[in-house]
């Protein structure tokens, strides 16, 4: 299983995401928490799984919830470059990366 590790602007995402959620519905939230974990676990087993971005990015959509997680493989890991909500901008994540 790979190591996923999220850079601190997907982190700022998914916690911008969930305190959203957890402001309209605490069942909302647990949910979306729930979503991204599987999300993370389903990337952690299989890397490749989800189709190309562009050359390097991939894209993870969540179960039941309009975001996906943008990440890339890194060596042997995985780095997620953003929590996308699937109507914001399609390249607003493109500056992120170390």
């Amino acid at each position: 299983m790979a190591d996923v590790t999220f850079l601190p602007d997907a982190e700022a995402d998914y916690q911008a995401a969930l305190a959203w959620y957890c402001a309209r519905s605490p069942k909302a939230a647990a949910g979306f928490e729930t979503a991204v974990a599987e999300a993370v676990q389903d990337i952690a087993a299989n890397p490749d799984l989800y189709g190309l971005l562009d050359d390097r990015h991939r894209r993870c959509p969540l179960r039941r919830y309009p975001y996906g997680l943008v990440y890339r493989v890194e060596s042997a890991d995985v780095l997620v470059i953003a929590v996308a909500h699937s109507r914001r901008s399609a390249t607003y994540w493109q500056g992120r990366a170390p």
